[in-house]
């Protein structure tokens, strides 16, 4: 089993490449890519590299390829950052240069559709980083959340345990990229109820593996990045989030069920998952709906888990997702669940 190993950290001042291996929404949506690149720069001293389809909607499959490993290969980059996730992500992964990539270790940093890329760099031995797309953590209307920022700052540039504390108050809701007055103000949030502990009575570390669960669904279709599945889930520490497209709670059942059926879910040691994102502008629902699809979403998983493996312990409501704040996760890095403590430690 290849065991992965966390890539050399960037230092301020260096170069940081910029790419879109999903979609290039920049190019439409340039208001919180600019501001998000402005704060690479700004924030985190890092200054941005942009390739010919970073800002491209409809480039190719080969396009993206070519961009992914022109950014691992540049000597004087020393990381790449995903822009924002997307749907297509899936079709890149037979297109890229194992020995490329592999040769070039670098960290990785996005979340959703990016989902593929980091198990496909977890294959490598290489370490990514679930988390920090561009647009969304820091293209963030009005100001950088502290949360989010502490948690990237220490993952781009540090090495070691993290402890991830609860959100005090989290977002789920959006308002648009395309009105400048998005940005003007600080975006509206609610009242945390911490994490929700199933089965808090051991300490468990592992290494992660998992993602968005919907991308995983896809992979496992495609049989693509999974072959080593059972081996690499060995004892590990699952982490699942959802998106915005907000699966129905039998969804997310029965694809946690085709994960028991081929008996990758009992192999897991425990599981982190993110907390749900429970609005969309296609279906705004209230605070009242919002708590009923996450609890809908937690008893789905609670069923499969009773099923498939009832042993396993289970956090969620962990900001890891598709909602606000987000806290990066080391993919194929260290996790350490104290169940009696109720702390989560991560290894950056």
């Amino acid at each position: 089993m290849i065991v992965p190993t966390y890539p050399p950290k960037p230092v301020p001042g260096d170069r940081i490449a910029v790419v879109s291996p999903s979609s290039g929404l920049p190019g439409l949506l340039p208001l919180p890519y600019e501001l998000g690149l402005a704060r690479l720069r700004e924030e985190f001293g890092l200054e941005p590299v942009e390739y010919p389809s970073t800002r491209t909607m409809g480039s190719t499959a080969r396009q993206r390829a070519d961009d992914l490993h022109a950014a691992f290969a540049d000597p004087m980059v020393k990381a790449v950052m995903a822009s924002i996730g997307g749907d297509d992500q899936l079709t890149v992964l037979p297109l890229l240069d194992r020995e490329l990539i592999r040769s070039h270790p670098k960290p990785f940093f996005g979340f959703s559709d990016n989902t593929c890329l980091l198990l496909f760099l977890r294959n490598l031995g290489i370490v990514g980083y679930h988390g920090a797309c561009l647009m969304t953590e820091l293209g963030r209307p009005y100001a950088l959340h502290p949360v989010t920022a502490a948690s990237i700052r220490a993952a781009l540039f540090t090495s070691g345990p993290y402890e991830l504390r609860p959100a005090e108050r989290f977002r789920d809701t959006d308002r648009d990229w395309a009105d400048p007055a998005t940005f003007d103000v600080e975006p509206e949030v609610r009242d945390g109820a911490g994490w929700i502990w199933h089965q808090p009575d051991r300490v468990v570390e592992g290494r992660t593996w998992g993602g968005n669960l919907e991308i995983l669904s896809g992979l496992l279709m495609a049989d693509r990045e999974v072959a080593a599945a059972p081996e690499a889930a060995e004892g590990g520490v699952l982490f699942l989030e959802t998106s915005e497209e907000m699966p129905r709670a039998e969804e997310v059942f029965r694809i946690l069920r085709s994960m028991g059926e081929r008996g990758l879910l009992a192999r897991f040691s425990a599981l982190m998952m993110g907390r749900a994102k429970a609005w969309s502008f296609d279906q705004p629902n209230d605070v009242a709906g919002r708590l009923r699809y996450a609890e809908g979403q937690r008893e789905a998983v609670l069923r499969a888990l009773t099923t498939y493996a009832p042993g396993m312990m289970a956090v969620f409501d962990v900001d890891l997702g598709h909602t606000d704040p987000q806290v990066v996760i080391p993919y194929g890095g260290v996790v350490r669940l104290d169940g009696p403590a109720r702390r989560i430690t991560v290894t950056y």
